[in-house]
């Protein structure tokens, strides 16, 4: 049997002894389906990244200089040093 009251307190909850008695008798047998797993190798299998048979091409990461800093700073309504200066959000 799973013990709850670890994951209690890093959720910071305070269940009834109740729930906890159902949560732990649920956890208990989820973790007992799950120990199947644990004798198949899997090891010679390859990560599956989707169940789609989809390639997905991305384009290089090349980097354009598109603006200059002086045309993007040119509509700011306030700027200093060369940032865009904002009301502060902090009191």
């Amino acid at each position: 049997m799973i013990d709850i009251a670890k994951y209690e307190a890093m959720a910071a909850l305070d269940l009834p002894d109740d729930e906890r008695g159902v949560l732990e008798k649920r956890a208990g047998a989820f973790a007992k389906s799950i120990s199947a797993l644990d004798g198949i190798d899997a090891d010679a299998v390859a990560p599956l990244t989707s169940v789609l048979d989809i390639h997905t091409v991305l384009r290089e990461d090349i980097s354009e200089k598109i603006m200059t800093r002086d045309e993007i700073m040119a509509n700011a309504p306030d700027k200093h040093d060369g940032y865009f200066k904002v009301p502060g959000t902090l009191e």
